[in-house]
């Protein structure tokens, strides 16, 4: 028989789940079964979700790239301000989401670097490519953390007994270390994606939230609400739940898997 400390704690649970469970289920009753057709099947939802799938998978790519190694450079090596790194590398992860945007908008644009770097053809705001970039900057340290939790699970023993048998570090990397890693490299790359694609201040900012040119599912939901477009709006929302659904479920099988082999 469970006690009443149990029971209390369980109680709390499914309340505070149930909550948040109506509040988000809410949304998939507003729109009526045609108006959710209409709005997905429309020419601003389609071209909303090929831009945040292109970008998205472009920028998680990205951020794949350079999160392993310098997960694996903070996590394996010391060297001078580390500590001051891992700081700056957090410090999106605390901040407004706004305040990156408009920090990334000033530098990018023509208070910053983008007067030079428009002289030479390159515009970096305003298009698919600021997107891009505030998306990287938004997702980059939250893969970077996930891996450094990664690599600190992993015993350096292993790499320790390869590079003792005359095995490179380079060849330990690839051969030893990446595949141990594999699950959270999986993860990772998964909340990535997601990360990128529920993306919003930072790409409103940087990508200028234009109709039909800088227009993914998240801006989209703003730009449709913001004119009274119920149905677009809430359309693109229900998407970005699902999305997260999926993401969610995929992280916890490979979590769970990754925790087995261990």
């Amino acid at each position: 028989m469970r006690s009443k400390f149990e029971l209390g704690f369980i109680i709390i649970t499914i309340l505070i789940t149930s909550m948040f469970f109506l509040v988000i289920g809410s949304m998939f009753l507003i729109p009526s079964y045609e108006g959710f057709i209409n709005a997905l099947l429309s020419e601003n939802m389609i071209y909303a979700i090929t831009l945040t799938i292109y970008t998205s998978i472009i920028s998680a790519a990205i951020v794949m790239i350079f999160a392993i190694p310098t997960a694996y450079a903070l996590n394996r090596y010391n060297f001078p301000l580390k500590s001051l790194f891992k700081v700056v590398l957090d410090l999106p992860i605390a901040l407004p989401e706004i305040v990156v945007g408009i920090a990334l908008l000033m530098f990018l644009g023509s208070n910053g670097i983008g007067e030079y770097l428009e002289n030479i053809g390159i515009v970096l705001v305003f298009n698919s490519l600021g997107i891009i970039i505030a998306q990287f900057f938004i997702a980059f340290p939250y893969a970077t953390r996930i891996m450094y939790s990664t690599f600190a699970y992993i015993d350096p023993r292993y790499e320790f007994v390869s590079r003792s048998l005359g095995y490179s570090e380079s060849s330990t990397f690839f051969n030893i270390t990446l595949p141990l890693a594999k699950g959270g490299i999986i993860t990772t790359s998964i909340i990535a994606l997601a990360r990128c694609i529920g993306t919003f201040a930072s790409v409103l900012f940087v990508g200028g939230g234009i109709l039909m040119k800088t227009e993914t599912l998240s801006v989209s939901m703003y730009l449709h609400l913001s004119t009274g477009d119920i149905d677009l709006a809430i359309t693109a929302g229900i998407l970005l739940v699902i999305i997260s659904i999926i993401t969610i479920v995929i992280m916890e099988k490979y979590a769970e898997s990754t925790q087995e082999s261990f």
